[in-house]
């Protein structure tokens, strides 16, 4: 005789960044293990990968890719995750750092948090960056593949350059195109040192101010 089967929900939800419509399902048992050795392994290759398998067992259409969602609607993606698989509800506890009479408070408070209710923060601008009369750079939001391209990279400089290589999409002189996809990536390198402070600045600040989840207590 077989078991009986329990239905599970359905839920739709449209990524913030990409605009990509996911139906997906609670996460079961099962998958809530393999996230919970993962994060015991204490190792990003190996979370990372978790993850991405808990997301895609979780998705129910077929037509998401992972790898090249922006980090941000990834982190959407798996807090509404959460949300319906565990409980939208989370209660928390923090340091008030107030000031009375000259001191900081230090009385433990008590909220709870609705994670359903958490929102991305984007600030105005353009992501086409001017660098001298003639040439612009495309920068796209970085992607979920470059936390395992940049997971092993120790040298902050390093990591820096390549995370932005990865998100390049262009570079126009005023006559062409050269699209990242179609040039060698130390060329891209090569292209990224050559600049000067103030055009480099200039990079700097599509990435100081990349969209974030936020929600204020």
């Amino acid at each position: 005789m077989a078991l009986p089967k329990i239905d599970t929900p359905v839920y739709d939800i449209t990524l913030p960044l990409s605009g990509k419509i996911v139906k997906f399902r609670p996460f079961l048992v099962k998958e809530q293990k393999n996230l919970m050795m993962a994060l015991e392994a204490d190792d990003s290759d190996t979370i990372e990968k978790n993850i991405k398998q808990v997301l895609i067992n979780c998705t129910i259409n077929d037509d998401v890719d992972f790898d090249n969602l922006p980090i941000v609607d990834i982190e959407y993606y798996f807090l509404n995750l959460r949300a319906r698989s565990i409980g939208e509800v989370v209660d928390l506890k923090y340091k008030c750092n107030n000031e009375v009479e000259g001191r900081e408070c230090g009385n433990i408070m008590e909220t709870s948090l609705n994670l359903l209710e958490t929102k991305v923060e984007k600030k105005d601008g353009d992501n086409v960056i001017q660098l001298t009369n003639d040439i612009y750079i495309k920068l796209n939001y970085p992607k979920f593949r470059s936390v395992k391209q940049v997971a092993d990279i120790n040298d902050m400089t390093e990591l820096a350059l390549n995370m932005i290589v990865d998100s390049i999409e262009y570079i126009y002189d005023g006559e062409q195109y050269y699209y990242a996809n179609e040039v060698a990536k130390h060329e891209l390198i090569s292209f990224i040192e050559s600049l000067n402070h103030s055009q480099f600045s200039k990079i700097e600040e599509f990435f100081d101010d990349l969209p974030k989840l936020n929600k204020t207590l």
